[in-house]
């Protein structure tokens, strides 16, 4: 017998016996409750450590010994890790050379696809298509099992108003509504009917809790916030991950209101286990155990291990604080032996449901990696998703679509851009597999691009300039692609400046000067501040960095194969000096009036955005009928029925997205203006009309008031419905005992 005979009949031997061991395994708890009997306090701590491999690196790197840490036991999880193969490879360290052959958790930041990247999470969330963020989340969880992982670090539910923060870009907008349901399908796509599947991965929810809050913008800062609003605005998504059944929970980096959230009792005890009763995983982000010595809540990390502890982390990402301490703390009295075992208990469930201990190979076949990383098929789902996530913010005199007959110059520094497509958290993507615009449109086109660079994304650089114009004067029309970096926004991206970088606003006001009709192509991760783009261009598309299939998908927006039906899930302001800026603000005891200035406004600025959340043009014109409410009047336990006409009124098929609204007049603690609380898609041929109805019941108008008691007041509401958050029907009715 040769040694590759050899080998392979080890791993057929080995693959048996976990077989076996399948039909052989008791019930969870009783194999948890064996297990743990078993294990010896540092295996204990093992389980709760979780390292980086040498594969990828988000962060500063702690632990370059990570295999001799799996072969120690001192590893329970191993994240950046991937491919079937690799995976493999550092399982077989965990079942071949520990004592117990705990099988590892492997987990990655599977943000908006894994291979075949999607569009940022931001930019599908202007889909308003949950079935379709939901099989995105699904396709990359596919792609992401099919190598070999067990665990993605997503979907981010933190609701996000202030632009400036880079991590807007990870998550779902301003709306708690919205980003609440998006949660939800992301946690279903990710995590499938079954964790036991293999085509599945165990979803996070993230950052918990109002790591989307932080001052001034910045990544990473102080979040202070009243009680009301973190139950009300930023705690309902993370609920409604649990209630979705997700799979594990990631601390956040800030302290809200002077704790640490990873040292937070008050959040992952009192609210995360006790009042939602969450029985899954908690991990911590990287290194948040340690940076609590720097936040000033722990002398030492020795401390900060303690504080963590005892406060429900079961996982200690990348600090390696738990493995330097955690043993001594619970030696000394510090910990509670209690608090380790349910940690682990945590973790190896976890484990158990994954079906870990029936196979800890199940994930990573290389057969099923060629099969699906990257299949046509996917990359058909990552242009479908990516078509719905282009957002039409301006069409003047119907400067789109285009025509295949014009001479089109494409100019700008995205014209031809690759790598920022696929945008930050862009997983496993190969940015050299993204297709541009500039590709896409001369397919469509072939005879009839031209293109020029224009400018760099973000130097002072003027030498290009002079080129475009020269193009631009050649062309019937001009697409000026323009933005931002891709690592401009995401984590450690913050900005306090949103306008287009570098001399890009220079270059479009050179080509605007020409007289020709200009197309805007955004693309960006972020609401920019563009007022002159908006006053000047003929026409503006907002399409984010929409995945590895992007130049197709904003090309059939371009020539029209597709009407735009992306709506905002975030507001773009003026000028930063309006963040934060929301739809859903509250009134002030001096609302603004035009004719008194001793009112709420600005002096240089008008109060409202740019474009307001929930705003999206088509290429199709729809027109809202007068809305009927079946009755003024609503007892407790009833509901209410608002029916209202939608019609296309235009030339072309399309979708419209009418959204509905509520504003509880007078609250024993004041209320919002207006919050958005159902939304319907609707596809009209040109032409046709459909009724919908909206069902209004009390969990609609039920909030936390300052006491913390959730539900409905009695009094009068309005409810308002309408083609975005600015432009609505109101009729007012009455919630009686």
């Amino acid at each position: 017998m040769n040694r590759i005979q050899y080998t392979l009949g080890c791993t057929l031997l080995l693959m048996w016996s976990w077989g076996n061991v399948m039909a052989q395994l008791p019930s969870k708890d009783q194999f948890i409750n064996d297990l743990l009997a078993k294990m010896t306090l540092e295996e204990k701590v093992g389980q709760m450590s979780l390292f980086t491999s040498d594969w990828d690196v988000t962060g500063p790197s702690l632990r370059p010994q990570y295999k001799e840490d799996i072969k120690a036991g001192k590893v329970g999880a191993v994240f950046n890790a991937y491919t079937a193969k690799y995976t493999r490879e550092l399982q077989q360290i965990a079942v071949e050379n520990t004592r117990l052959k705990i099988p590892l958790l492997f987990g990655y930041d599977v943000i908006h696809g894994h291979q075949t990247i999607f569009p940022i999470s931001l930019a599908e969330s202007c889909s308003w298509d949950l079935a379709e963020i939901e099989n995105g989340a699904r396709v990359a969880g596919e792609e992401a099992a099919a190598q070999g992982l067990h665990w993605t670090f997503a979907p981010m539910v933190d609701i996000a108003r202030d632009p400036r923060w880079g991590r807007i870009s990870e998550g779902a907008g301003e709306d708690t509504y919205l980003g609440s349901l998006i949660g939800a399908a992301r946690v279903k796509g990710f995590q499938g009917e079954s964790l036991k599947s293999p085509n599945t991965i165990a979803a996070c929810a993230k950052h918990f809790a109002a790591y989307g809050a932080a001052q001034a913008g910045r990544d990473y800062h102080t979040v202070d916030m009243s009680i009301q609003t973190l139950y009300n605005t930023y705690l309902p998504p993370f609920k409604a991950c649990v209630d979705a059944g997700v799979a594990s929970f990631m601390t956040s980096f800030n302290e809200l209101n002077g704790i640490p959230a990873t040292a937070n009792s008050f959040l992952l005890k009192d609210i995360l286990r006790k009042d939602w009763k969450y029985n899954g995983m908690v991990v911590t982000d990287y290194t948040s155990i340690n940076e609590m010595v720097a936040h000033g809540f722990s002398k030492d990390e020795r401390q900060a291990g303690m504080q963590a502890a005892t406060a429900g982390v079961d996982m200690d990402m990348q600090g390696a604080v738990y493995m330097n301490h955690l043993k001594s703390l619970v030696d000394k009295g510090n910990v509670p032996q209690a608090a380790i075992d349910q940690a682990v208990r945590n973790i190896l469930a976890l484990k158990y449901d994954l079906g870990l201990f029936e196979d800890p190979y199940r994930y990573s076949d290389e057969k099923r990696e060629k099969m699906i990383v990257l299949s046509q098929a996917n990359l058909e789902a990552a242009r479908r998703m990516a078509r719905k996530s282009i957002v039409l913010l301006k069409n003047k005199n119907n400067a789109l679509p285009l025509r295949s007959n014009q001479k089109v110059a494409l100019i700008g520094p995205f014209g031809n851009e690759k790598r920022s497509l696929i945008g930050s958290w862009s997983a496993a993507g190969d940015w050299t597999k993204s297709i541009p615009v500039l590709a896409a449109m001369q397919e469509k086109a072939p005879n009839n691009i031209l293109y020029a660079k224009g400018c760099n994304i973000n130097d002072d650089s003027l030498q290009y300039i002079e080129s475009a114009l020269q193009t631009a004067r050649s062309a019937d029309v001009v697409v000026l692609a323009l933005g931002e970096n891709w690592d401009m926004t995401g984590e450690a991206a913050s900005r306090s400046s949103l306008g287009l970088p570098g001399v890009q606003q220079q270059l479009f006001e050179q080509i605007q000067a020409l007289g020709k009709p200009v197309v805007v192509v955004l693309m960006n991760g972020r609401p920019l501040c563009i007022p002159e783009l908006d006053q000047k261009a003929d026409a503006i598309l907002e399409t984010w960095y929409l995945g590895t299939m992007a130049g197709p998908a904003i090309t059939d927006v371009l020539y029209g194969d597709y009407n735009p039906s992306g709506r905002l899930t975030t507001t773009f302001p003026r000028s930063e000096g309006q963040i934060p800026v929301h739809y859903d603000m509250k009134n002030t005891g001096r609302p603004f009036d035009a004719n008194n200035k001793y009112t709420s406004k600005y002096l240089d600025s008008p109060n409202e955005p740019l474009y307001p959340f929930g705003y999206g043009l088509s290429y199709t014109d729809f027109t809202y009928s007068k809305p009927f409410l079946n009755k003024k009047k609503m007892k407790r336990g009833e509901k209410l029925n608002l029916t209202l006409t939608i019609t296309n009124a235009g030339k072309r098929a399309g979708e419209e997205t009418v959204q509905l609204y509520l504003r509880d007049l007078v609250g024993s603690s004041t209320r919002p203006l207006k919050q958005l609380k159902a939304y319907q898609k609707v596809n009209l041929q040109p032409g046709e009309s459909k009724t919908i109805t909206f069902f209004i019941d009390e969990s609609m108008l039920s909030f936390f008031n300052y006491d913390l008691q959730y539900g409905a007041e009695t009094g009068e509401f309005d409810v308002m419905v309408g083609p975005n958050s600015s432009n609505v029907q109101s009729i007012r009715f009455e919630l009686q005992d």
